[in-house]
């Protein structure tokens, strides 16, 4: 029972300490993982299949979250975001040495694609890959370094103390009270969209958006239905996008 204890309470404490740490929660990662697994190849279900030992990409999608809680997992941080400026984009900028979401995904796609990789490396990789495809589609992971991607921009949602990267992370997908299968259901009966595999894309598309969701939070200090109604189609097409494109790059990885 202390055990228990003390792994929760360093959870718990463990969430105020890391930055850029919150993700399109576990109901959108999961969203994004169902897509993916409903557009994928034969063979690239066949793959992956053996590489997670018949996980699916909806459960593992939230793995690279939960070992936040590990210490050991700490030098991963800076794999879940970039910081940019908003007057640059990402091949303007100084690079972090220590990674970034660009730099994990590009080296997470060609861990999986060398035939040397053993399963327990394709496994990592692959884990985290699902996982940062979605981080890189939610906007605020490509927010400023100042207030370390709307993290520290305090705001209420609904009445509540918040801000502004978890309104946009969790919290107005939440608000529906959908669970992640119903939620990818109705994403996946729209018109299928045009996606790219190239990272610097998908950050270049959140990044304008980011720019305006900055410009259009200015005096405000509540985030009210209307608030979440206009976004909410921007965070579903997001969602919609992320998982599509999550299948596109793991169906050329396993080609």
């Amino acid at each position: 029972m202390y055990r228990k204890i003390s792994i929760l309470f360093f959870i718990i404490v463990s969430q105020f300490l890391y930055s850029n740490k919150d993700i399109w929660g576990s109901i959108g990662h999961k969203v994004i993982g169902e897509i993916a697994s409903q557009n994928l190849s034969s063979n690239a279900t066949n793959q992956i299949e053996k590489i997670l030992d018949g996980q699916s990409l909806a459960l593992v999608s939230t793995w690279a979250d939960e070992m936040r809680s590990n210490p050991e997992f700490r030098k991963y941080d800076a794999w879940h975001y970039v910081n940019m400026p908003l007057n640059k984009e990402y091949p303007e900028i100084q690079k972090n040495n220590k990674g970034d979401i660009i730099q994990a995904i590009n080296k997470c796609i060609v861990v999986l694609k060398n035939k040397k990789s053993s399963n327990e490396l394709k496994s990592f990789h692959l884990k985290y890959l699902v996982h940062l495809v979605g981080d890189i589609h939610q906007p605020l992971h490509v927010g400023r370094f100042e207030d370390r991607g709307g993290n520290d921009i305090k705001i209420n949602f609904l009445g509540k103390a918040s801000n502004l990267h978890r309104v946009w992370d969790s919290q107005m997908i939440e608000y529906y009270k959908l669970d992640y299968k119903s939620l990818a259901d109705e994403l996946i009966i729209n018109k299928k969209i045009k996606v790219s595999i190239n990272p610097i894309d998908w950050s270049y598309e959140s990044h304008q958006k980011v720019k305006k969701i900055y410009s259009e939070i200015i005096g405000i200090d509540n985030i009210n239905p209307d608030y979440i109604a206009i976004n909410s189609p921007f965070i579903k097409s997001q969602l919609h996008k992320a998982g599509l494109t999550l299948a596109k790059v793991l169906n050329d990885v396993f080609k």
